[in-house]
């Protein structure tokens, strides 16, 4: 991998189902993540993806790029919330360029977006070349 190498973009559905399963394995019931009512009652647009599933598809993306390659840093700030439809699903568009080479280390910056939306602030990842 070298400075300036972009990588293909990876697009992920994401359903009410996904979101009923993430869920149950992290342990996060919170009802604005399932609940259409819930969401709403507290100024939500709708149903949303969890913060860390949404992160947890950037890893799957970077993981995929850099076969497997060692992630040592995995990090954004959630800035826009990630509307999940009751019907159909939404994507999760994953994209990234190796912004350094240092050290044995690879420095990735993200773009995660649903539609035209940035979902993720400053999303980078960081591995073990």
């Amino acid at each position: 991998m070298r400075a300036g190498e972009a990588f293909e973009p990876v697009t992920f559905p994401l359903t009410r189902a996904d979101l009923v399963a993430y869920a149950q394995a992290s342990g996060d019931p919170n009802p604005i993540h399932q609940d259409e009512d819930v969401a709403r009652s507290v100024g939500l647009p709708g149903v949303i993806a969890h913060g860390m599933l949404t992160l947890g598809l950037a890893g799957r993306a970077v993981a995929a790029w850099t076969d497997g390659a060692e992630v040592v840093e995995l990090g954004c700030k959630f800035t826009n919330p990630v509307v999940v439809p009751a019907d159909g699903a939404v994507e999760i568009v994953v994209a990234g360029s190796v912004k350094k080479v240092e050290d044995g280390l690879v420095t990735i910056a993200l773009e995660v977006t649903c539609g035209d939306v940035k979902v993720l602030g400053m999303p980078k990842a960081v591995v073990r070349a």
